[in-house]
């Protein structure tokens, strides 16, 4: 339980929201024009990185979308070589997915490309501040999952 009063919370709820938000839109921009691949790949494709191959219905259960939402993104990484989709061992009626080398390859550098800027900017805060803000990242992706 809390000692912060709702309207304190609501306060620093916007507060998070909009450093949250706008940190966002900064790491989108550091991708670049020539990014090759939509958010909603990259999140795609990172998922698959991560937890390993999966069916479309858990992947968009896990982003909160609709698996219909995600239909055509399936199908465009599948078309392009970043995902292979297989018949899952387990259940005849579904597909499994799974990142390819390629979509590894492309994770990887879209990521490795964001985390050099963010470091640099890092690099310009005191160790206490850098200290709070791996603490905060930690309790953004805990209140994320919620």
């Amino acid at each position: 339980m809390t000692g912060y009063s709702p309207s304190a919370l609501r306060e620093i709820a916007g507060r998070v929201r909009y450093g949250a938000v706008h940190l966002g839109h900064r790491l989108r921009t550091e991708r670049g024009d020539e990014a090759a691949l939509s958010g909603n790949k990259l999140l795609v494709l990172g998922r698959l990185l991560r937890e390993g191959p999966s069916t479309p219905g858990r992947i968009a259960a896990a982003e909160r979308v609709s698996p219909q939402g995600l239909t055509r993104v399936f199908g465009e990484l599948e078309a392009s070589g970043h995902l292979i989709r297989r018949p899952d061992p387990g259940d005849a009626r579904q597909s499994l997915l799974e990142i390819t080398q390629l979509g590894v390859r492309t994770v990887t550098a879209d990521v490795a490309q964001r985390d050099a800027w963010l470091a640099g900017a890092l690099g310009g805060l005191t160790d206490a501040e850098i200290g709070l803000l791996a603490l905060a990242a930690e309790l953004m992706a805990r209140l994320a999952d919620e």
